[in-house]
């Protein structure tokens, strides 16, 4: 699903995607908390732990997400993504690379979008727009296309493991029930 060339220019250039100095760390540092996540601040040019494409992009190693100023948000949430839908077991071990499931990885294709809606700022529109940019590729041509039409399997899966609501809301462990985001379904589909 990422096309390593695209991806590799993308990293070194960042383009016009939506960095995490764009947006309020503490936004993001919240909602990872309530799946039992913690975003690590990397200093500016430092190397970030648990990278698997280099900096920029995110790593993850265990249940932390380590991220620089200069991160996409796209990459941030789809590393917190790969920890989110992993059971405890797996996410304690994990380091740098989360998984090699299909199911997973478009499960996480789905989920980052629906974390993009859920902070102030950023929404699943723009998160899906980056996804493009930085290199993601989807049959149908585009991360929207892919998430609003050709993605049932991942949606299911998602609802299957209490992700979802069964009207394809986020559900955040810990909030209100009048918190969740609006249902992030109805502009993707």
């Amino acid at each position: 699903m990422i096309d390593e060339k695209l991806a590799a220019e993308a990293a070194s250039t960042n383009g016009s995607v939506l960095l995490l100095r764009d947006i309020a760390f503490d936004d993001v540092a919240s909602l990872l908390t309530h799946y039992g996540l913690r975003l690590q601040l990397v200093a500016d040019g430092a190397p970030i732990p648990g990278s698997y494409w280099g900096e920029p992009e995110a790593g993850i190693i265990g249940a932390t997400v380590h991220a620089r100023s200069d991160t996409p948000v796209h990459s941030l949430l789809h590393e917190a993504s790969h920890l989110i839908v992993l059971d405890p077991a797996r996410r304690a071990v994990v380091h740098t690379d989360a998984t090699d499931s299909i199911a997973e990885e478009d499960a996480v294709c789905v989920l980052q979008s629906l974390l993009g809606d859920a902070l102030p700022g950023v929404g699943a529109d723009r998160v899906l727009a980056d996804m493009d940019a930085w290199g993601y590729t989807f049959r149908l041509g585009s991360a929207r296309a892919y998430v609003g039409t050709d993605a049932e399997s991942a949606w299911k899966w998602l609802v299957d493991r209490g992700l979802l609501d069964v009207r394809r809301r986020l559900v955040v462990p810990g909030s209100l029930p009048d918190l969740h985001p609006p249902a992030a379904s109805t502009s993707l589909r």
